[in-house]
């Protein structure tokens, strides 16, 4: 889907102004680094599960060999593999955090984009004016005399 995009946006981009160009441009890159970034989150994931699936037929064999040896060793060595086997997938947990605070992020700075008019323009006359201000501020003014 990305890539159609890309493709897509090349082609149009051919009879677009140097301007237009620019921020295409600018697209294109913040589309690639997204791409990037959900590829290298998807191999990290597949790794971090791929030894968390090692280490437990690891662990399986070592408890088994622990219990024929009955040695002190074997039983140091099996809790170092529960610690590591622990480790990854405190790793795996991290990283699905990470990566829902990059997404997070992109969304809201997507969101922040609005603009905020701070000069407004009152066509009408001054009694107007003071009129509608004064019910904005529920005051009531009563005419000073001369």
């Amino acid at each position: 889907m990305i890539k159609d995009k890309i493709s897509m946006m090349e082609s149009l981009a051919k009879n677009l102004p140097a301007t237009v160009k620019a921020q295409i441009a600018v697209t294109d890159f913040d589309t690639r680094i997204i791409k990037d970034t959900e590829d290298d989150y998807a191999f990290a994931r597949g790794k971090l599960k791929g030894l968390i699936d090692k280490s437990e037929n690891a662990l399986e064999t070592l408890m088994v060999l622990a219990q024929d040896a009955e040695h002190p060793r074997t039983y140091e060595v099996l809790s170092g593999m529960l610690k590591n086997t622990a480790d990854i997938t405190d790793q795996l947990l991290r990283l699905q955090k990470q990566r829902k605070d990059l997404v997070t992020e992109k969304n809201n700075t997507n969101q922040s984009g609005t603009t905020n008019t701070n000069n407004n323009i009152f066509v009408g006359s001054t009694s107007e004016l003071q009129k509608f201000l004064r019910k904005e501020k529920n005051i009531t003014h009563e005419p000073e005399s001369v």
